[in-house]
């Protein structure tokens, strides 16, 4: 499987007593590839867990591995960041969006709700994977 990864998801992966850690560990299995994602995601991934070294082997590890560079989307990402203001989106949920527009075959892996609501290409839903409502 492949996949664009988000916070939350790194997050409950290494993290064994978050709520979706089972979850994601579960999806993590079934990855063929590196994952792909952003260093806004990496950023907000090391300050949750407090720990940059570990998601530097991550990289390292080539369970992720950076695949955006924000300057060569600027763009694209202030669109979002207006069209999508009212729900104040972070700059790792907006590279995300755009990321799934440019990589149209990945789902992202999110425990982020907010998915539900983004969309790619103005209109189409973004493919997710995610746990399950509870």
């Amino acid at each position: 499987m492949t996949g664009i990864a988000d916070t939350g998801f790194l997050v409950a992966f290494a993290r064994r007593q978050d709520m979706h850690h089972r979850w994601a560990v579960q999806v993590a299995e079934q990855i063929t590839e590196p994952l792909l994602t952003c260093e806004p995601v990496l950023a907000e991934t090391a300050f949750h867990l407090r720990n940059t070294g570990l998601v530097l082997d991550m990289i390292v590890e080539e369970f992720i591995t950076l695949s955006f560079d924000c300057s060569d989307h600027l763009p694209q990402l202030a669109a979002l960041a207006k069209r999508y203001a009212d729900r104040q989106p972070d700059l790792a949920d907006l590279c995300l969006i755009r990321m799934s527009e440019l990589y149209p075959h990945h789902r992202v892996i999110t425990v982020d709700h907010d998915f539900r609501v983004y969309r790619r290409n103005k209109r189409e839903v973004i493919p997710l994977i995610s746990p399950p409502r509870r």
